[in-house]
């Protein structure tokens, strides 16, 4: 019985054995096939990819001498209009106060070209500050229509921004951007003299940004 439980052992391993390692050899093999296909395949897009990036060139950058002069024609106008802001004071209501407190010799505006306008002739920055009702709406367009270009316009507090408080009143313009374009907007109920001049210093910063004269050469 030894002697025959030895084959019939041997018989049942090699019908047990052979196909798994038959198996696990075919499976390395197709492992070993998948990953040097992806070795090869994925070396060609990292390259082109590479390539691609290098050869980028910025937008900004002059293509050609005349560009180069009107850029920094640009610059120098530029320069020229963020160092001598003359806003306008057009107070509607608790805002205004602020907006004189930003205009008193504490925060020295004059060092920034900061200078307040009476006319609108003589400005070229609009801040609204305060509650814009709807009588009061044609008289802000009149007097923004009367500036000279350039001009810009800083919406001051959470009733110029929005309508605020009375946000949901039916005398009340919910946002002076309804009538005229606003170019900073200035947070806060009423926000503080430090507030209006933070948000001066972000309107020359968007003024030193324009590309009028590169906009104007590349028609």
């Amino acid at each position: 019985m030894a002697a025959l439980a030895a084959p019939r052992l041997a018989m049942f391993g090699c019908f047990s054995t052979r196909p798994i390692s038959a198996f696990a050899v075919h499976q390395r093999g197709l492992h070993n096939i998948a990953k040097k296909e992806n070795t090869t395949t994925s070396l060609v897009p990292v390259r082109e990819q590479s390539t691609a990036v290098a050869a980028a060139k910025p937008s900004a950058v002059a293509t050609s001498k005349g560009e180069y002069v009107i850029t920094k024609l640009d610059d120098l106008v530029n320069w020229a209009r963020r160092s001598s802001l003359w806003p306008m004071t057009f107070g509607l209501a608790c805002c205004a106060v602020e907006m004189m407190h930003m205009a008193a010799p504490r925060y020295d505006m004059d060092r920034f070209g900061v200078v307040f306008r009476a006319s609108p002739r003589q400005s070229d920055v609009m801040i609204v500050a305060g509650t814009l009702t709807n009588k009061m709406a044609p008289a802000l367009r009149k007097v923004y229509d009367q500036m000279p270009e350039p001009r810009y316009v800083i919406s001051m507090g959470s009733c110029a921004n929005g309508g605020g408080y009375y946000h949901y009143s039916y005398a009340v313009v919910r946002g002076c951007d309804r009538i005229v374009p606003v170019d900073i907007y200035v947070p806060g109920c009423p926000p503080t003299a430090e507030a209006l001049l933070y948000g001066t210093l972000q309107l020359q910063k968007k003024i030193k940004r324009e590309k009028k004269l590169r906009i104007w050469y590349r028609k």
